[in-house]
């Protein structure tokens, strides 16, 4: 494993910042919603069955933490994952659960 220099205060708090806007499973379907690319509004209420006033909460939380960047195309809005990071961040993840889980699995089994 890579040693890692400890970080300060003010970053550990950047840090955590950035996790708390990952912590919501409405984000994390937008953004599952995003990994094949740019999608309208209309297309992610549909995509995620959420209101339309919830995901744009949502889609303007991960825009202003700088997750998701936007255009407007007339009276569309698009979004699409402006950080490379995260698609990294969520196989990390998810690979990790993943592997968890098949373990837990593996020792509930009968023998």
């Amino acid at each position: 494993m890579p040693k890692h220099r400890p970080l300060n205060e003010d970053a550990l708090q950047l840090v955590a910042a950035r996790f708390a806007v990952l912590a919501e499973p409405m984000r994390l379907r937008l953004i599952q919603s995003l990994f094949e690319g740019e999608r309208n509004v209309t297309d992610l209420v549909e995509a995620t069955g959420g209101t339309q006033a919830n995901v744009s909460r949502h889609l303007q939380t991960l825009t202003a933490a700088h997750i998701l960047a936007r255009r407007k195309e007339g009276l569309q809005v698009f979004y699409r994952i402006s950080d490379p990071t995260i698609p990294k961040l969520c196989e990390l993840v998810c690979g990790s659960l993943e592997k968890s889980l098949s373990r837990q699995i593996g020792h509930l089994a009968p023998n």
